[in-house]
């Protein structure tokens, strides 16, 4: 059975599909602070001061409401507004910038909103303060998400030109149905051509977002999304679960109950998706990500070095993280730090003091011990003890006591092997990684906090 097989195991679903956090960090930004200040993030840029850099910039602007979205987005046509936040984003770089002088950048993301919302001479001034500011490496993994709607093809070749080597696209679903029941009206033809010039002019890999669970959805129709795709062929694929959170996200009560596929369908869904994808030749990489077996991301996992950060899953293990922007959060080797959310108080706080840190974690080293092991876990589906005892100098067996009983169940359900050695995740445990995770999470032992986070599935 190859590695990355996943047996679908419709009754383990059921038992297991309960709410848990998606580990893009441990402990998970519910713990962030605001008794965390500037002082303590200062102190973490200098303690690593050997690791490469990555930057992410976050451009939080997008012309249209797409009302499944829960990012932190602004809705404009008003360009002048994304000039203002230049403005401000510039002061931020500069405050920033002085504590990584020494630093080499490997790897560069702009997330959002919609980051192709700036024009091209926006894109320019930015690209240009950041090489002014960083020191970029000649073989840096840029990327960038753009929105095929409001865009025009040769921005492509203007992104190439400054330097952006990816790119990930949000298509959620080919159906028109389900496009005009979200507000995401797109140009079929048009996306296949953007991809296609992307692979002219020189972009090493193209990304694809998905969404299953989108209102009028079905398993025929998304199949014919599926069909789509694989006549796109990106080479990699996210396939989100649509999260129906109307509480908490305004644009969602746009979408009425009753249009949505029901649990069941859902899970239909996912199980031909991952079917369909698996195979036509992509690897599963964990949860709702899928690559060409020769893209990064899946090489790395076949060779146990995958990591997995606030971006997702990344080859850049070896990288402090810096996030700039609204909203951006930033990950500095046991730190995490994040920039105030609402615009502004943004704006005010980098006018005043050249940063808008609102809120932070310190790592203990309890946090630290329980974050390698997640993270190995979720990014290469086994684990052996020795690593951890080495790295940290802890018996596992004992440090782990309570976890791995916790984990026993989930033992004699199949979804892991527990051997003196490690632990091997199952092909029926790995659309469950979560809850595996779940077990070594100490914040998690109080069973409450559980309902802030999405279903597993």
């Amino acid at each position: 059975m190859s590695e990355q097989t996943i047996i679908w195991d419709l009754d383990l679903i059921h038992k297991y599909n309960y709410s848990g956090p998606r580990y893009t960090s441990y402990p998970t930004a519910l713990e962030f602070n605001q008794q965390y200040g500037d002082d303590d993030f200062i102190k973490a840029t200098q303690r690593y001061l050997e690791r490469p850099l990555s930057l992410y910039i976050h451009i939080p602007f997008c012309h249209k409401l797409c009302y499944f979205c829960g990012c932190n987005k602004i809705i404009t046509r008003h360009k002048h507004k994304a000039d203002e936040y230049l403005d401000v984003l510039e002061k931020e770089i500069i405050n920033r910038a002085r504590y990584f002088k020494d630093r080499k950048v490997t790897q560069m993301h702009w997330g959002g909103g919609t980051p192709t919302f700036l024009d091209k001479q926006q894109i320019s001034r930015l690209v240009s303060l950041l090489r002014q500011h960083f020191h970029f490496v000649d073989n840096a993994e840029l990327s960038i998400e753009i929105d095929p709607r409001e865009i025009e093809l040769d921005v492509i070749d203007h992104l190439r030109y400054e330097g952006f080597n990816r790119l990930s696209m949000g298509v959620q679903d080919f159906n028109k149905e389900v496009q005009q029941k979200v507000n995401r009206e797109q140009d079929e033809a048009f996306i296949f051509a953007l991809v296609e010039r992307a692979r002219e002019v020189g972009f090493h890999s193209t990304s694809i977002d998905l969404i299953y669970g989108l209102p009028k959805q079905t398993k025929e129709s998304f199949a014919f999304t599926l069909k789509r795709v694989i006549e796109l062929s990106p080479d990699r694929l996210s396939v989100f679960n649509y999260a129906h959170l109307p509480n908490l996200f305004a644009a969602q009560r746009k979408i009425k109950d009753e249009d949505l596929p029901l649990a069941e369908e859902k899970l239909e869904i996912l199980q031909e998706t991952i079917s369909t994808l698996t195979t036509n030749g992509y690897q599963f990489i964990g949860m709702d990500h899928f690559a060409k077996p020769d893209d990064e991301l899946a090489v790395a996992q076949r060779k146990g070095i995958l990591h997995r950060n606030f971006q997702g899953y990344t080859t850049h293990e070896e990288c402090d993280l810096l996030g700039m922007g609204v909203s951006a959060i930033s990950m500095l080797g046991d730190n995490y730090a994040q920039n105030e959310k609402v615009l502004k108080e943004y704006y005010a706080r980098v006018n005043s003091e050249g940063n808008a840190l609102w809120r932070g974690l310190s790592l203990t080293q309890d946090d630290c011990i329980r974050r390698d092991v997640i993270k190995t876990l979720i990014c290469n589906f086994n684990l052996r003890f020795s690593d951890i005892e080495k790295m940290h100098n802890i018996v596992f067996h004992d440090y782990f006591k309570e976890d791995l009983e916790l984990l026993a169940p989930m033992k004699e359900d199949g979804l892991v092997e527990i051997a003196v050695d490690g632990i091997q995740v199952t092909p029926r445990g790995r659309l469950l990684i979560r809850n595996i995770c779940m077990c070594f999470d100490t914040y998690l032992r109080n069973q409450m906090r559980q309902r802030q986070f999405s279903r597993v599935i």
